[in-house]
């Protein structure tokens, strides 16, 4: 329950901190809002030629006996609506971050700055960071998507189905979540995506004690946009709990001696090699 109360202190400090700083705060929710923008559109195209797509889609139904050929088309265009909305939940967080990587990445910046002075990042062009936070979100939406899909068989099982499964899910949702937000500042520490899982699991209890509450909130994209400046804020807070600053990092008191659980996070500097 410790790790558990942390990942919330840490999700309402990430919020303070946007808060205080409302510069950033404000700076932090244009790529939200350019996402949201770009995400009504769509569902609202959909919405509005869901019905002709359905048809497009089922011309074998074009000779069936009424009411059967409308009563279908009319569940495939629930169905396509459905879906879209539901893609556009898992994937939101995900394209904000993409959208909006030297955005967060500058936030995640100050809040290393105010807590002890930031790794120094790797010097990489601005497209090879959008490639590498594309590659990595694509990846997470594999998993949400396996995840999701084996979420919704079970959702099936009597009992089991309304009771647990929506607390699995919501428990897989802020996992993920915080995985994708804390990337920003794992990433810049060049932290790959398979020991981010690593260390996310290690404080599984800190995690979903972050990403849970905030998944919930993320149900409503509008409530995201508000949230987000101060959700990446915390998530970076959270990166360096599951990172400690190395012994040389500036301005913090070394740790005790021991084996360094991430020898990648070696402070760079000119002439310095990561190992």
């Amino acid at each position: 329950m410790r790790d558990v109360s942390r990942g919330v202190r840490l999700l309402f400090e990430g919020q303070r901190w946007a808060v205080r700083h409302g510069k950033d705060w404000r700076f932090g929710m244009v790529p939200a809002l350019i996402s949201l923008v770009g995400y009504a559109a769509a569902l609202l195209a959909l919405a509005l030629w869901a019905d002709d797509l359905a048809s497009w889609a089922t011309p074998f139904a074009d000779h069936w006996a009424t009411p059967w050929a409308g009563l279908f088309r009319g569940l495939l265009t629930a169905v396509l609506i459905g879906g879209g909305l539901l893609l556009a939940l898992i994937s939101f967080t995900a394209v904000t971050l993409l959208v909006g990587q030297p955005f967060y990445e500058t936030i995640a910046e100050r809040v290393d700055r105010a807590h002890g002075g930031p790794p120094e990042g790797p010097r990489r062009p601005l497209w090879r960071e959008l490639w590498i936070s594309a590659r990595d979100s694509l990846r997470v939406l594999v998993r949400v998507t396996a995840f999701g899909v084996l979420l919704f068989a079970a959702g099936f099982v009597p009992v089991a189905g309304q009771t647990v499964v929506p607390v699995i899910g919501a428990c897989v949702s802020g996992f993920f979540l915080t995985l994708e937000l804390a990337g920003v500042a794992l990433q810049r520490r060049e932290v790959p995506l398979r020991e981010q899982l690593r260390l996310l699991r290690g404080r599984l209890g800190m995690v979903l004690g972050f990403g849970v509450p905030l998944a919930l909130a993320f149900l409503v994209p509008v409530v995201a946009v508000p949230l987000m400046p101060g959700a990446v804020a915390g998530a970076t807070l959270l990166a360096r709990e599951l990172l400690p600053d190395p012994p040389d990092a500036p301005d913090r008191p070394a740790p005790p001696a021991g084996p360094r659980s991430a020898p990648y996070r070696k402070q760079r500097r000119s002439g310095d090699t990561v190992a």
